[in-house]
């Protein structure tokens, strides 16, 4: 049964939607780590350091273990300090591109690896000496092993040397090994502080694809609320030009007790559709309460010909279904099996539950559709629409001829909980 209503379609300035898209890609790039998680991570980062560096003390050397436990925690302890402060300047450049954010963690960490390093030496440096003092005791020869397997013999200190040469010794070998102490630990906090930044980036990108995907969905949501208000707002003017006609013929034909009652009639059913949300549903027992109010105004027009039958179950009445989706369906049973005869015709509205499902029926023993088609445009369509924006493939709309005459149409939609 072809409903043709020609339909606008407005068109989105272009400088509109570079703005929107701007904007999007401002608020993804804007999405921040939470403080807390950045901060365990620093937090995790060293103490498995802290971990890894102590069972291998406790493997390979346990000369001062403890002592070298408690330094060693301090160190850890200033480890997390100073990669904190260097997360409060990386996270000023979380809205860059990645190459940008890259260079300047590989600049923010050199200082950083640095004043670990020379953290590092100072806190350990009273253990270094005595180490020192105790591994080059003039009186001992000590043999030892490397980590190569091969044996090392370390000759105790040429007698000779005076305490004043032991000591000018001692002071050349700390201002060459000092230097070369500071480069190795610098280089290896550089490459841990640098795995962390590489670390702090993969949340940052985690968390701009989350913050994109939750503005994606509410996207969705809003494009589909919109199709919805759309579809709905569609069925109410054209309901309403047909209803105006039919007061205008009543009225040119002095009929105007049928006339008035029209018009409170018409006054009810929009004080109860207007006032419903157009993207919300309603209960069923709603919207067959509207569908019985648009048949009464219909009744004025067809008083002679016009019956109707409700098969509405009370298990289903609190059932939700889309507002008004009923709506075009019973208008197209007026307009195409009403409106062309001269007989009676009785307009069904049925529901039943089928296999957990909610089956919705508006029939009519009218004449039928003279080609048999499918309509498209305000009406079945309509209700194909909505249908689609509201559940997807999880509902569907079966409309046809019957045989013997008449004209049905069948919703089947999930059943939704009670509203």
């Amino acid at each position: 049964r072809p409903v043709r209503v020609d339909q606008a379609a407005g068109a989105c300035a272009p400088a509109a939607a570079i703005a929107e898209r701007a904007m999007e890609d401002r608020q993804t790039q804007a999405a921040r780590v939470p403080a807390r998680t950045v901060l365990a991570s620093i937090a995790g980062l060293w103490l498995c350091y802290l971990v890894l560096i102590t069972l291998r003390s406790a493997l390979v050397d346990r000369m001062y273990f403890l002592e070298m436990l408690g330094l060693r925690t301090i160190v850890t302890l200033a480890g997390i300090a100073v990669t904190a402060m260097a997360w409060s300047i990386l996270r000023l450049f979380d809205d860059r591109r990645v190459g940008v954010r890259m260079v300047i963690a590989a600049v923010v960490m050199l200082p950083a690896a640095l004043a670990l390093a020379v953290i590092n030496t100072q806190v350990f440096s009273g253990i270094d000496k005595r180490n020192f003092e105790q591994r080059r005791n003039p009186q001992q020869v000590e043999i030892r092993r490397d980590m190569a397997g091969n044996v090392l013999v370390d000759i105790p200190d040429p007698p000779q040397l005076t305490p004043q040469q032991l000591e000018e010794f001692q002071k050349k070998f700390a201002r060459e090994g000092i230097w070369k102490q500071l480069t190795d630990i610098a280089i290896g906090r550089y490459f841990l502080l640098l795995a962390w930044a590489a670390l702090y980036f993969a949340m940052v990108n985690a968390e701009q694809a989350r913050a994109a995907e939750r503005r994606e969905g509410e996207y969705k949501r809003a494009a589909k609320a919109a199709e919805l208000r759309s579809l709905r707002y569609q069925v109410n003017p054209h309901f309403l030009f047909n209803t105006l006609n039919s007061l205008s013929a009543l009225v040119m034909t002095g009929k105007g007790a049928a006339a008035e009652q029209m018009i409170q009639t018409l006054s009810s059913f929009y004080r109860r559709s207007l006032a419903e949300d157009p993207t919300g549903d309603s209960t069923l027992e709603q919207e067959v309460a509207l569908q019985r109010a648009y048949l009464e105004i219909e009744a004025v027009r067809f008083p002679e010909r016009l019956l109707t039958r409700f098969d509405i179950p009370a298990a289903l009445e609190d059932v939700g279904v889309p507002g008004m989706i009923l709506q075009p369906l019973v208008e197209n049973s007026v307009r195409y099996g009403v409106a062309p005869t001269s007989r009676r015709v009785t307009i069904t509205i049925a529901a039943r539950e089928e296999y957990g499902r909610l089956v919705l029926e508006v029939s009519d023993d009218g004449p039928g559709s003279s080609d048999g088609a499918k309509g498209f445009g305000i009406g079945l369509a309509n209700v194909e629409g909505r249908l689609a924006a509201r559940y997807g493939e999880d509902a569907s709309l079966a409309s046809g001829p019957v045989e013997g005459g008449g004209w049905r149409s069948v919703i089947r939609l999930p059943l939704d909980s009670h509203v």
